[in-house]
């Protein structure tokens, strides 16, 4: 397949079967995702039904585990790349041998993000209280914060293993089967919600604590189904025979995985602290800035939902061609998933556009934060073909390898360009929160140029397995 000589229409744009392909792929996926994010909302809707207090105690607590869950992706993604490149030779050794590094990897990453949760809370959750607004008490929001944390603390365990199991299946092809242990999970989480914070079935009226102890059993579910069900069908997924006599490592394929994966974990590390940096930066506006962050954040996670999945189905689809050696193929297929990315984009912006005024309003809150949630969200919108093509970008350049280059475009860009930028414009001009919040966005779309051009030099395109 010569890239150079195919029409616009054959370059950006691919017949049934590619679309077939990359939906079969994606579409469980962002069932799964999508399911993740819709219990976020439910808890957060409920959540919100109790008041301003409890809702922006567990959105800072939800911010916080916003940094502990890239942390768990990234160390996840890094070693994934020689799963999906391993399986594309149907070397099942191999693959084995990665998953037995992602359970060492998160065994590490449970130790440290307890350790941080347990002894560091405090001061993290004092970064996001401010005055500044007449919505909100910020002793009461403290103090929910901190009930939420303690329970939270718990399902910490249960979703790293979850995370070893689902991401090794979905980079050997298998999309069903975590979307299946997800769908279980929401189940589970939305009933428990509805019972444990409201006090219903003769349970009492727990509110956000109830919240945590939902969330913390469907994540023991999720984890359960999957651990569970692959090894009852090991004969279908031979990376988890034996894969618990050693979890010994050739120390060649650590060392790769070490120097490809470190950036890759440093980098969703640094990203997620970016954001939460952000975060902090606006939220010096006042607690009515944070409730109405944590109502667009809800509503904008669905829509960012689907742009990762799609930059997922790309990470597998051109790892197991780069594995296989199809250089070609590996980059027009690429082009086009990003192509088909960014047309679902335009699709997101009349969504986002139409919720903007209604969403809100599911929230037992002030009309100042439901305000703010509202320009937030058209925001969001404006970004989201922006949004689009970064994420594509940002997983093209990753299938490869390129885990440094994706660090520089990624997490640096957050770190020394979003969060400077946010931090001068609430610090040092007058301008109201609603402009600096879509001015931060729009940087956005500078990222986007940056990626397309390194995506055009094809750097990305190489095999890192032998």
């Amino acid at each position: 397949m010569n890239e150079s000589v195919l029409s616009f229409k054959d370059k950006y744009f691919g017949d049934k079967n590619f679309y077939k392909m990359t939906l079969t792929i994606a579409i469980p996926i962002i069932i799964q995702n999508l399911l993740t994010n819709l219990v976020s909302m439910a808890d957060n809707i409920m959540v919100g039904q109790l008041g301003t207090n409890q809702m922006s105690g567990v959105a800072i607590i939800n911010q916080l585990f916003f940094v502990f869950n890239l942390l768990v992706f990234g160390g996840m993604s890094g070693a994934g790349l020689f799963s999906a490149q391993y399986f594309g030779q149907k070397n099942h050794n191999g693959v084995r041998d990665v998953f037995r590094m992602k359970i060492l990897i998160g065994i590490t990453i449970i130790a440290i993000s307890l350790s941080v949760m347990i002894f560091l809370h405090e001061p993290l959750i004092n970064m996001f209280l401010h005055e500044g607004s007449s919505s909100g008490n910020i002793q009461e929001t403290f103090n929910y914060a901190k009930n939420y944390l303690y329970i939270m603390v718990i399902g910490i365990a249960p979703f790293v293993i979850s995370n070893c199991y689902n991401t090794t299946l979905k980079e050997s092809g298998q999309t069903v089967v975590p979307m299946k242990a997800g769908v279980l999970a929401v189940v589970f989480d939305i009933v428990l919600n509805y019972i444990f914070i409201f006090g219903k079935l003769g349970f009492p009226a727990m509110g956000v604590v109830g919240a945590a102890i939902a969330t913390v059993i469907s994540r023991f579910v999720e984890c359960g189904y999957l651990v569970i069900y692959t090894h009852i069908h090991s004969n279908d997924y031979p990376f988890i025979k034996h894969c618990y006599r050693t979890l010994k490592v050739p120390g060649s394929l650590v060392k790769k995985i070490i120097v490809t994966g470190a950036p890759l974990m440093l980098n969703e590390f640094l990203w997620a602290g970016g954001l939460t940096l952000q975060t902090q930066a606006l939220s010096t506006k006042g607690l009515a800035t944070v409730g109405g962050l944590n109502i667009c954040n809800t509503i904008g996670n669905i829509s960012n939902c689907i742009f990762v999945t799609m930059g997922t189905t790309i990470a597998i689809v051109v790892g197991q061609l780069l594995g296989a050696g199809k250089l070609k193929e590996a980059k027009v297929t690429a082009t086009r998933m990003a192509a088909f990315s960014l047309l679902i984009s335009f699709g997101m912006i009349i969504i986002l556009g139409l919720l903007g005024p209604v969403f809100p309003h599911f929230y037992n809150t002030t009309d100042e934060i439901r305000k703010l949630a509202t320009k937030f969200i058209w925001a969001v919108a404006a970004a989201t073909p922006f949004i689009s093509l970064s994420n594509s970008e940002y997983f093209i350049l990753r299938s490869g390898g390129k885990t440094i280059i994706t660090f520089l475009f990624d997490s640096c860009f957050v770190c020394l360009v979003n969060v400077p930028v946010a931090i001068c414009l609430t610090k040092f001009t007058a301008i109201h929160i609603v402009g600096i919040f879509f001015l931060v966005n729009m940087l956005e779309g500078v990222k986007a140029l940056i990626g397309f051009i390194m995506v055009k030099k094809d750097i990305w395109l190489n095999t890192i397995v032998d």
